[in-house]
């Protein structure tokens, strides 16, 4: 299967777009192109390579046949031009910016991102570049934002941690409307198996494939997908040049190993986290709980028609805030406390202490990251053992929380 068939389902593609056993000796799995360099015919080919007028690889640096397979690959299931792989998620949009953006531009950033991005796109101010972050879920201050000076709109959709939705294709319409904004979507909640960013009409989607698309937690890994025009110069400068995020060939192949299961491991965590979040609502100890297949959850509606199904990550605060949030972690035996989402693990963790103490805690107030939010990471592990964990760890919470009621009605009396 060299080439695009659009007639073939996600999962078909996910196992098989851009390789034919027959070129590669019958060799069921691709092989690992070890190679740093690679030689040339002649000197003129590698000239020519160098030059940008024949294509080939030369250094892994650049590309790697190994690399270029998963790239071809991440592509397809975005439905975009082209990708470039990375050795980290933070590589893919440190190369993105770097690329896309110069001194005296303007990128406007929805209110709630991953704390190192957020540490990124603060840091990169130093450099001239202007940060604005604006309510993306409100048009008419989009709108207002946008300036001659905007070059880039950046969001992630569901946000992290907090799940917040951003409407893409509306965002996109309008930011098209200006010349020369490139619209950027981060899309590690979702996947491009329940979200599809260009197609709704961003420009470029970034992954840190460290998570779902890889779903082991054995690498660190990033992609970017865009169009043949931007994805040369995200490889050619971000990559090559200003970053040097190389993703070595064994990560490519362990990730196109994990995109095999892509489909059936994202049905299993939206399963799984739809009955967990429907037992925290239920739950008295529990203050609110965000998820997008709730129908409590703000923007349910938007969900259903921007995401196939409602993913594997749930918000939520206990009564009683952060000190009964922690004692709940505490509490977990089967959930793993540790950062990071995407594994086969259930994973449980604490974003004001952990991945997003890079915020002051006024701007995690600001942007919606309260101080007792707990975010779980639902794994594949059987649902009524997850359900019993969970209600365990919420019963001994409860008691934590009615305790100190009970004592101050004895007191007064």
């Amino acid at each position: 299967m060299n080439n695009k068939h659009p007639a073939f389902g996600f999962s078909t593609r996910a196992i098989h777009h851009g390789y034919d056993p027959k070129d590669h000796h019958g060799a069921l799995v691709p092989p690992i192109y070890l190679s740093a360099t690679f030689a040339f015919p002649t000197a003129e080919y590698g000239a020519a390579c160098f030059a940008g007028e024949a294509s080939g690889h030369f250094y892994t640096r650049i590309s790697n046949p190994t690399l270029a397979l998963l790239e071809s690959r991440m592509a397809a299931l975005e439905n975009g031009e082209a990708a470039v792989a990375f050795s980290s998620g933070m590589g893919a949009i440190a190369a993105t910016f770097w690329t896309l953006l110069r001194p005296g531009d303007e990128v406007i950033v929805s209110q709630t991102l991953y704390g190192c991005t957020f540490a990124l796109l603060h840091g990169i101010g130093e450099f001239g570049i202007k940060v604005r972050h604006v309510d993306l879920t409100d048009l008419a201050a989009l709108q207002a934002a946008l300036c001659p000076a905007t070059r880039m709109i950046y969001c992630e959709t569901p946000a992290n941690p907090t799940l917040r939705l951003v409407d893409i294709a509306a965002v996109a319409r309008l930011a098209h409307q200006q010349p020369n904004v490139t619209v950027v979507v981060d899309n590690t909640y979702c996947t491009p198996y329940l979200q599809r960013p260009l197609e709704l009409g961003a420009d470029v989607v970034v992954h840190s494939a460290t998570k779902y698309l890889s779903g082991h937690g054995d690498i660190t890994a990033g992609i970017a997908v865009s169009s043949h025009a931007i994805a040369k110069r995200i490889r050619l400068q971000g990559l090559k040049d200003l970053t040097g995020a190389v993703m070595s060939p064994q990560d490519a192949a362990l990730l196109m190993r994990g995109l095999k299961t892509l489909a059936l491991r994202m049905d299993r965590h939206c399963s799984n986290a739809q009955a967990v979040a429907e037992a925290l609502q239920a739950h008295p100890a529990v203050q609110w709980v965000t998820y997008p297949g709730l129908a409590s959850f703000p923007q349910y509606e938007l969900a259903a028609r921007q995401m196939k199904q409602s993913g594997g990550m749930i918000a939520f605060e206990l009564k009683g805030g952060i000190d009964t949030g922690r004692r709940f972690m505490n509490a977990l035996k089967l959930f793993t406390r540790a950062v990071s989402l995407g594994d086969a693990e259930s994973l449980a963790q604490h974003p004001a202490s952990m991945t997003h103490s890079t915020y002051t805690p006024e701007e995690r107030a600001q942007h919606g990251i309260s101080e007792g939010l707990v975010r779980l990471s639902v794994g594949l592990e059987d649902v009524a053992d997850l359900l019993a964990d969970v209600q365990q760890a919420l019963g001994k919470c409860a008691r934590a929380v009615a305790r100190p009621t009970l004592l101050a009605a004895h007191a007064g009396k």
